[in-house]
């Protein structure tokens, strides 16, 4: 690794040196190699706090060294700096870019036209069934998506992606060596063969609350637009929301039942703008360049059964909300016997699912 990317890694590896204080060093220097050059006069003359002002002068070159090691010990490993012409050009344009992003896997997909795919990690049955299908309908029409690798609909949006053979990202808060939460390592490495992992935090970094919204800028700025599904109202899908409207991003969100405290930040969202979505193509027609008409398919409800009608009868009963038993049986008009005989069998088959509290929701197929 040459001299100024190893000053580069060492500089990001002084506490309080942000993208702004990074920004306003390279203004006054140049290069991160210029900057560790600086006497404390000049250092002194941007009004820096002393302790960015000592770490400067005293540079963590061990661990940027280590550094460099992890880079370098891996083919599928990569160091993208702001200004390369390997950074990717969109996530270059928002006000506050990470200077170094750690990625592992194929950095080349970056700039790939993308959709961030983003929500609640406490998700339903139904939302992640959701993410999962818009994922797979985005990757038909020619667009990547990215997401953040959490649980719920992070997850589900990945696997979508990758059961339909295309490119996914995920954007992680924690350094690149980690997987975070650890159950996802095998989806970890299925992104890092289909996509790339990226993280401006270096490696050893572990996570912490602090960082996940620092992740999300990075989410928002990868892609041409974000889609927010089930998201309560302090929901971190709602801060990478906000941060793609301030970087020009298109937002959508798709609306829920007034009664799901996991509905309550998508329809926050659509009373600010948001673009209401029930398709995919409500999607495409707003993404810049990309065609509309292309393959891609809005989800679509499973196939009515057609080996029992009394099934037909439960789906249709059931609506697109849960339902406590006693509400489907009177719906239904069937027996309790005959009911509970349904549901266990349409629960084997994957059409529906037995929620907490007694309740039952629909659920389209695994594939």
């Amino acid at each position: 690794m040459d001299d100024e990317t190893l000053c580069a890694l060492a500089l990001a590896r002084v506490p309080g040196v942000g993208p702004q204080t990074w920004a306003r060093l390279m203004e006054a220097f140049g290069t991160p190699a210029q900057v560790l050059g600086a006497g404390r006069s000049a250092l002194r003359s941007l009004g820096l706090p002393a302790s960015v002002e000592a770490g400067i002068l005293d540079p963590a070159w061990s661990s940027a060294r280590a550094d460099a090691r992890w880079v370098e010990a891996e083919a599928d490993r990569h160091l993208l700096r702001l200004g390369d012409p390997a950074y990717p050009a969109r996530l270059a344009e928002i006000p506050d870019p990470p200077p170094l992003l750690f990625a592992v896997g194929d950095p080349g997909t970056l700039g790939a036209p993308q959709v961030g795919i983003v929500g609640s990690r406490h998700a339903t049955a139904a939302g992640r069934d959701l993410a999962h299908e818009l994922a797979a309908a985005l990757i038909r029409a020619g667009v990547a998506v990215t997401s953040g690798l959490a649980a719920g609909i992070d997850a589900a949006a990945h696997r979508g992606a990758l059961s339909a053979d295309g490119t996914t990202h995920a954007v992680v808060a924690t350094g690149p060596d980690r997987v975070y939460p650890a159950r996802h390592r095998r989806l970890h490495a299925d992104i890092v063969g289909q996509g790339a992992v990226v993280t401006e935090m270096p490696p050893g970094v572990a996570p912490a609350a602090a960082l996940f919204p620092r992740r999300n800028r990075i989410i928002s700025g990868l892609s041409l637009g974000v889609v927010v599904i089930q998201a309560g109202r302090r929901s971190g899908a709602l801060i990478t929301a906000r941060q793609a409207a301030e970087q020009g991003r298109e937002v959508f969100a798709v609306p829920g039942s007034i009664h799901d405290p996991m509905a309550r930040g998508c329809h926050t969202l659509l009373r600010e703008g948001a673009k209401l979505i029930e398709s995919v193509d409500d999607i495409l027609e707003e993404l810049p360049g990309v065609d509309s008409q292309g393959p891609a398919q809005a989800p679509t409800e499973p196939a009515t059964p057609d080996a029992d009608p009394d099934e037909a009868r439960v789906l249709a009963a059931l609506g697109h909300d849960p339902l406590p038993l006693d509400t489907l049986q009177q719906r239904s008009g069937l027996t309790p016997d005959r009911l509970s005989a349904i549901l266990l069998t349409m629960e084997l088959k994957g059409l529906l699912t037995a929620i907490p509290g007694g309740r039952y929701q629909r659920r389209k197929p695994e594939g």
